[in-house]
């Protein structure tokens, strides 16, 4: 066998079998091109991951994951969707995280949303945000002010991000992630990262779509899902693992300091079966 990499392609080449068993990772927007012979393929879709909040702000929601068989042949059009961005408060940045990007097949139809961007506090002539809905929900931010709420997993049965907490360590809400929610945050520290979900197209289990970790004021890292999920912090954050759907980190950090972390991008899996 023979990896090969190109324009955003990782690849397993076996040529004896006419494409059986070819395992092709596509990291970027473009086309696949399948073997000669090639009828039919396995695919996986992942969706990017939300950004984290700001100020104890929440963990980002990881991306959808689907999966599916169909006949192909020739070239396959994706669209890989980017990461989510952090909020962050300097002057001309956005106080406001955001969800991550599509992931797509076109020519099968399949769309793998994005996951929920997390929550940030409120702050002089800026407006609290929640958890955003996503495939799997943004953790929701600190509760000095208002509700706390986490965001709701919209993609199947993917999870919710957890909600925030208050005084004296104000835990904010872990993403939820494609296997599971975010941990609530606590008064101690940020809730942890929802899991995300193993799929084993690769020849092994890999999981994608982690949740992001919550934060805290000093109580130290928070970590994310299993899936690519960033770590919270109580000054700064993790971006989620490229290509994994994982969540962004939350941020404790006050305005002006570091953004929340972004999120992990998607990722599109071919594997030729005939």
């Amino acid at each position: 066998d023979m990896a090969r990499s190109n324009g955003g392609i990782i690849g397993v080449s076996n040529k004896t079998s006419f494409g059986k068993c070819t395992v092709t990772s596509k990291t970027s927007s473009g086309n696949i091109t399948l073997q000669t012979g090639t009828t039919a393929i396995e695919y996986l879709a992942v969706g990017a991951g939300g950004g984290g909040g700001i100020d104890n702000g929440g963990g980002g929601g990881g991306g959808a994951v689907t999966c599916g068989t169909g006949n192909a042949c020739g070239t396959l059009s994706v669209t890989i969707g980017a990461g989510g961005t952090g909020a962050a408060f300097p002057a001309g940045a956005s106080p406001s995280s955001t969800n991550g990007g599509v992931t797509s097949i076109p020519s099968f139809s399949v769309c793998a949303p994005g996951g929920g961007g997390g929550g940030t506090s409120a702050e002089p002539g800026v407006p609290a945000v929640n958890g955003a809905p996503g495939a799997s929900g943004g953790g929701g931010r600190n509760c000095c002010t208002a509700s706390n709420a986490g965001g709701t997993g919209t993609f199947g049965c993917q999870g919710d991000g957890g909600k925030g907490a208050g005084a004296p360590q104000y835990g904010s809400g872990g993403g939820g992630g494609a296997g599971g929610n975010g941990a609530d945050g606590s008064t101690s520290n940020g809730g942890v990262g929802g899991v995300g979900i193993a799929k084993t197209i690769t020849g092994s289990p890999v999981f994608y779509s982690g949740g992001g970790g919550g934060s805290n004021e000093s109580a130290g890292t928070v970590a994310g899902g299993n899936g690519g999920g960033g770590a919270g912090k109580p000054c700064g954050a993790c971006a989620g693992t490229a290509n994994t759907g994982g969540g962004g980190g939350g941020s404790g950090s006050t305005p002006g300091s570091s953004p929340g972390g972004t999120g992990g991008s998607g990722v599109v899996v071919v594997k030729e079966l005939t």
